[in-house]
């Protein structure tokens, strides 16, 4: 099991964190996503998974939810 936290700006409310915990539950491999939502700043994303996964599809479901990912730190 890995654990990636990574930083997620523009989200501002609990329909947020649905939409980007909903889009990361799809890539394949993830098995959890906690989310410490910052209004005004970078969110720290929380996600568990089998194996690293590749930054692209982190950032790609993340764009797919509206927001954007700002950095990752392992």
């Amino acid at each position: 099991m890995t654990t990636t936290t990574y930083r997620v700006d523009g989200m501002t409310c609990g329909h947020c964190v649905a939409a980007v915990t909903a889009e990361l539950t799809k890539v394949a491999g993830v098995r959890d996503v906690s989310i410490e939502l910052v209004v005004g700043g970078a969110s720290a994303v929380v996600v568990s998974s089998d194996a690293a996964l590749p930054l692209h599809e982190i950032r790609d479901a993340v764009d797919e939810a509206g927001y954007s990912l700002a950095e990752a730190t392992p």
